[in-house]
């Protein structure tokens, strides 16, 4: 079979007896990967004709799983930005994950899935997609979806949040039946952003780490291409104003608050709002915010074009909604033409901006004054930074 991956060398599992099955195996060392994946991020199983079906369900149920070609005898699985889990106790095969169950590996939740329409025939009513986990709800409903975030109250994001979330734009923008997304939370705010007081312990490599893994997923999420309109009550705050600043639109309130809180906390602007905060409200007013960390209401907001319309705080999620079936009774195929040209090098250019933020903040976060903001906004007091 020409797979266009290269051919894996047989190394039989020895706990299946019959099956001439291959272990799962590096995609580096000069076989071509799949298109789109990391060539040294991609790894390839080999599958027996029993499992072709069974196969077919789990690449539905994990976006991460890409099913190029499947004959009689082999399925070649592409898994990018992390490997299969060796869940051997659980599915009884080592590398394939088993349904329904979650490999410390994998991280909290399957990626967020949509309903499949019945027959083929067009949505009615409400498609509501299997629980992607407790941190995260997909609902889609004539045209438009709606992507909740379910740690309430303040919402706080981590890798695994917005993983999710991409992993549920990827599955919305190859759902024809989804035309907008509305994108909201659960609990008093939208967003506040990392948990500082989380992650007090945690080593320079560690956290180095995980943001560049975030970073990885947040370009992800710019690169979906349905439009987006986030419900912004309470506060978005560091990182989560920079999840509200990859919406297209953003609908506030008088108790909204849109905040770059990084130089209070001794560190650089992450979430590529080095490149959306500009682009949004000017070159003058970004850094006003950014050297300053005020805090902008709501009606400031919608003044200086940080956000888009102003509502009661009971309404901004219904607002949002209507404001998003307003944008699906487009033709679907023109909006995403355009949102295309309006946005066009935005993902690139967010890539570009996070690895320089992320250089950024590892540096600053060895410092004094980081340590000091920190501990400053955890202790609710005015700090005192030395420079150092």
């Amino acid at each position: 079979m020409n797979s266009g991956v290269g051919e894996a060398m047989p190394q039989p599992y020895a706990d299946v007896p019959g099956k001439a099955t291959n272990p799962v195996i590096p995609a580096c060392a000069g076989e071509p990967p799949v298109q789109g994946c990391p060539p040294c991020q991609v790894r390839f199983a080999r599958i027996p004709r029993a499992l072709s079906r069974w196969l077919v369900m789990v690449s539905d149920w994990n976006r991460d799983l890409v099913v190029p070609c499947l004959d009689r005898r082999t399925a070649f699985v592409a898994i990018a930005r992390r490997s299969l889990p060796d869940v051997r106790k659980r599915s009884g095969r080592p590398g394939i994950p088993f349904p329904g169950t979650i490999s410390p590996d994998m991280g909290t939740s399957p990626p967020a899935a949509v309903v499949p329409r019945r027959n083929g025939g067009p949505a009615t009513g409400t498609k509501t997609g299997p629980a992607p986990g407790p941190d995260l709800a997909v609902d889609l409903e004539d045209h438009v979806a709606t992507v909740e975030i379910r740690r309430p109250p303040n919402n706080f994001f981590d890798y695994e949040l917005i993983h999710a979330i991409a992993n549920a734009y990827e599955r919305l923008d190859a759902d024809p039946e989804c035309r907008a997304v509305v994108l909201c939370s659960e609990g008093r705010h939208f967003c506040a952003g990392a948990d500082f007081s989380a992650r007090e312990k945690w080593s320079r490599e560690r956290l180095d780490e995980q943001a560049s893994r975030l970073y990885v997923e947040a370009v992800r999420v710019f690169s979906c291409t349905k439009p987006v309109v986030a419900a912004v009550q309470g506060a978005a705050v560091g990182g989560g104003l920079g999840l509200a600043l990859s919406a297209d639109f953003r609908i506030a309130c008088e108790e909204s608050r849109f905040v770059a809180n990084f130089a209070r906390l001794g560190i650089h602007q992450g979430f590529g709002l080095s490149v959306t905060l500009p682009r949004l409200v000017g070159h003058g007013r970004a850094a006003l915010m950014l050297y300053t960390g005020r805090r902008i209401k709501g009606a400031e907001a919608v003044g200086m074009g940080l956000a888009d319309e102003l509502v009661d705080v009971a309404e901004v999620r219904g607002r949002a909604h209507d404001l998003a079936t307003e944008i699906a009774r487009s033709a679907p195929l023109a909006v995403r033409s355009i949102r295309a040209t309006l946005r066009r090098g935005l993902a690139d250019a967010v890539r570009e901006a996070t690895d320089h933020e992320l250089a950024e903040q590892s540096r600053l976060r060895q410092t004094d004054d980081h340590r000091e903001g920190v501990a400053a906004t955890s202790e609710r007091r005015p700090a005192d930074f030395k420079g150092r």
